[in-house]
């Protein structure tokens, strides 16, 4: 088998797919009451759910960086893997795209955004060749920087060179090298599938949620939410859930923590000088569904309430995660948005903002009373368009032609009882995505190659926490595993790695 084909699933087969979770589960672990009760050694998940980057984007050459000069060096560790990247035959000049994949340096951190659109995302990857992605999602020129790429921007990639930070936490923690954005699609659906596995049972909002399937395949905002700018959509499906309503159930605690919640008209310039509104309404899931909504951006009473029931509702600014850090009481579930400048959206954030929010994070979250039974996962809501060659195995079909466009222009699949639950315009799996695990339970220096998608996170939390599946055909039915990304076995053994944020090296605590 070619190096092209490394782990690919032949698309025709992949439309039949079915991916399951196989993971053995722990004994539970005694929490604080019996409402903390997990199933696994972690009490503590934190999810950092960052912005548009593939795989590739990041991780194409781990571990092996250019190191020129001016840059901050990146050397591997004896014995480390290799991941499923950019190997020589797909390396240029021997890619199929009608531009070649390319480093981008450090000093070209600032990029244009490509086009991740659910229709021309499945375009580009024209019936399992990916050989048309300059053509349906490359977007270079304009205004941002393009360094003369112009559509051929979209096959840049980054390594330990920009993206040092990351790639030091695979180093000592571990990754994933085989997990995929849900469905095809922007950041709405890939926030959406993260706490829900589900993006049908919308209300109709123009071409974000097409009013024939009432699926979220665009970015509409939260219907209600005093920061929108613009027209919006809210939860009608009566049976659909997020894992914010399961966990309440069982009496755990939880939030929801971004940057710029507490203020809409908060702004920050990245590196590159470009300034941004802090708080993107849509890049809140939460605010969807009337049982997690804090429409009108309610402070929490007190520190106490962070985490429980209260005014806020579970939503709340990322000053009040650090407020409850400080306060001794961390949520048992925490996700964790940056302020927009630093959430690694390219065009108005940048590689080297995303690592300074990253680092700062875990380097505080391991000084506390809690990091022995802590695991932080970091993940993405979508590609946004950028390159990565490894098409996903499609596990759901949808065939709208108005919006599908996978193999043959107009359909993802023609097999009705692969479409779960009739639902359209969920196809997927869409773009492979980073993953990381960074705990003290994490394997050290580990790449997986299980299966998994947005929805193993909702999976993970599920099964930890004991709360039951989220029902009406969500994605958490076919979710794999994160297990294998841990070693339950260390009985809490120290692992910390302190970088720095500027430059992602290891430094002294």
């Amino acid at each position: 088998m070619s190096v092209r084909n490394k782990r690919k699933i032949p698309l025709v087969a992949a439309l039949g797919a079915l991916v399951l979770a196989a993971a053995t589960v722990p004994a539970v672990a005694q929490g604080q009451g019996g409402a903390s009760a997990t199933t696994t050694p972690i009490k503590h998940l934190v999810v950092i759910f960052q912005e548009n980057v593939s795989f590739d984007h990041y991780f194409a050459t781990y571990p092996n960086a250019a190191n020129p000069g001016g840059e901050p060096r990146f050397a591997a560790a004896a014995g480390t893997p290799t991941v499923n990247g950019l190997n020589t035959p797909l390396a240029a000049p021997n890619n199929p795209n009608s531009a070649q994949p390319f480093r981008l340096g450090r000093n070209q951190a600032q990029t244009c955004d490509q086009d991740h659109s659910y229709t021309n995302e499945q375009k580009a990857v024209n019936s399992g060749l990916m050989d048309k992605v300059v053509e349906t999602v490359g977007r270079g020129a304009g205004t941002c920087a393009d360094y003369g790429h112009g559509m051929g921007l979209v096959m840049g990639y980054y390594d330990g060179n920009t993206v040092t930070g990351l790639w030091n936490y695979a180093q000592h923690f571990a990754m994933s090298d085989n997990s995929f954005n849900t469905t095809f699609g922007p950041s709405s659906p890939g926030a959406v599938n993260l706490i829900s596995g589900q993006t049908h049972g919308f209300s109709a909002d123009g071409n974000a949620v097409p009013a024939a399937s009432g699926t979220m395949i665009g970015d509409p905002q939260p219907a209600g939410d005093k920061c929108n700018s613009r027209d919006s959509s809210t939860v009608t499906d009566p049976k659909n859930k997020n894992i914010g309503d399961l966990l309440n159930a069982k009496g755990v605690s939880w939030g929801w923590f971004q940057g710029g919640f507490a203020d809409c008209t908060a702004t920050h310039k990245d590196v590159g000088g470009v300034s941004s509104v802090d708080y993107i309404p849509h890049h809140e899931p939460f605010q969807f569904y009337k049982s997690t909504q804090n429409l009108q951006h309610v402070r929490p009473a007190s520190v106490s309430e962070v985490g429980h029931n209260g005014p806020a509702n579970h939503q709340y600014d990322l000053t009040d995660f650090w407020s409850s850090v400080d306060h001794g009481s961390m949520p048992a579930v925490s996700y964790l948005k940056a302020a927009a400048y630093q959430d690694g959206h390219a065009g108005y954030s940048t590689p080297l903002d995303e690592q300074q929010f990253v680092v700062d994070t875990i380097n505080k979250l391991q000084k506390t009373k809690d990091w022995k039974d802590t695991a932080v996962v970091i993940a993405y809501d979508d590609s946004d368009g950028w390159y990565d060659h490894q098409v996903g195995p499609i596990v759901n079909q949808s065939n709208d032609p108005a919006h599908d466009g996978l193999t043959d222009g107009k359909t993802c699949g023609t097999n009705p009882a692969r479409v779960a639950g009739g639902y359209q315009d969920r196809c997927g799996y869409g773009p492979r995505l980073p993953l990381l695990v960074v705990s003290p339970y994490a394997k050290s220096n580990f790449v997986d190659h299980t299966t998994t998608d947005q929805a193993s996170v909702l999976k993970f939390v599920e099964d930890n926490w004991k709360t039951g599946p989220i029902g009406n055909y969500s994605f958490d039915e076919k979710a794999g595993s994160l297990n294998n990304l841990f070693d339950f076995s260390k009985h809490g053994k120290s692992s910390t790695l302190f970088l720095d944020p500027a430059s992602g090296q290891p430094t002294k605590n």
